[in-house]
């Protein structure tokens, strides 16, 4: 009789969890029409509105484990999908679920971080030293060829305090619908020191993939300080690898780790300046 008991209550915690699950979901915006078994549908008119075809440069951003990372919600990516089982410094490789020819042009939804813990970074200017690196002539070349000191043979002489690097928040998240991204993915987080400005971007990354944003809506059932949630598609990152990078120059600076508390998207956002990234 007690086994019969446990049983039950084993079943009716599972169901409450299942129910709890599907709940936080549909919680993410009324706009979702439906987020379905893998998180990935929504409104096609997006699709029709920033068609491939307007593409024609990629955003230089790096990504840390508070968007993509195993186990986490959304998307409860396995380690095998996003390299977190062959990570290392300097690894650019794309990540296998972002390459995967049954997910190109897949929409999904990627949280970002809370405030003072962000998950998408934009680097505004390239260093003197990147570009002295080599093997090119171009920083943002040696930085994704992970040459001398930008990760090749795991030297990271030129990852620390790299300034310009700008965590981003809910308007900042918001100036980038429309636009591809490019980026750089790293296993842990991405630390930020203010006053001034820079970046510690040591520390074993999972790859590169390449989205477009598609929309940014607030998170309802995060915490207090949960950054929005980004509806973006998946692109083929070796097109994407091609087309011209540019810096997010003017990617609003958060005063200090905890002002502004950014993280509802306004209505009205300035463009962004986008400038070619050397």
């Amino acid at each position: 009789m007690r086994q019969i008991k446990i049983n039950k209550l084993l079943s009716f915690l599972s169901v409450m969890m299942v129910s709890f699950s599907f709940n936080a979901c549909t919680l993410i915006d009324d706009k979702m029409d439906t987020l379905g078994d893998d998180n990935a549908l929504y409104n096609e008119e997006i699709n029709k509105q920033y068609s491939k075809s307007e593409t024609s440069e990629a955003v230089f951003l790096l990504i840390d484990e508070e968007s993509i990372d195993n186990g986490n919600e959304p998307n409860y990516f396995k380690d095998s999908e996003i390299n977190d089982d062959i990570s290392e410094v300097g690894l650019r490789k794309i990540l296998p679920y972002f390459n995967s020819k049954s997910n190109k042009g897949k929409q999904i939804v990627l949280y970002t971080g809370q405030v003072g813990d962000e998950g998408w970074f934009a680097p505004t200017y390239i260093p003197s030293s990147w570009s002295n690196a080599g093997p090119g002539s171009e920083g943002s070349f040696n930085y994704f060829m992970a040459g001398p000191g930008l990760g090749h043979d795991s030297t990271e002489d030129y990852l620390d305090k790299v300034p310009g690097v700008v965590p981003l928040r809910a308007t900042g998240l918001k100036m980038l619908i429309g636009k591809t991204v490019y980026a750089v993915v790293y296993d842990s987080d991405i630390s930020i020191n203010y006053s001034p400005l820079n970046a510690n971007l040591k520390g074993e990354n999972l790859g590169v993939v390449a989205l477009t944003v598609l929309d940014v809506i607030e998170r309802k059932n995060g915490s207090s300080s949960s950054l929005p949630a980004v509806i973006v598609r998946i692109e083929d990152a070796s097109l994407v690898a091609t087309y011209p990078l540019v810096l997010f120059s003017n990617a609003p600076i958060p005063s200090s780790s905890s002002e502004p508390m950014d993280i509802i998207p306004p209505i009205n956002v300035p463009s962004p300046k986008l400038v070619t990234a050397w």
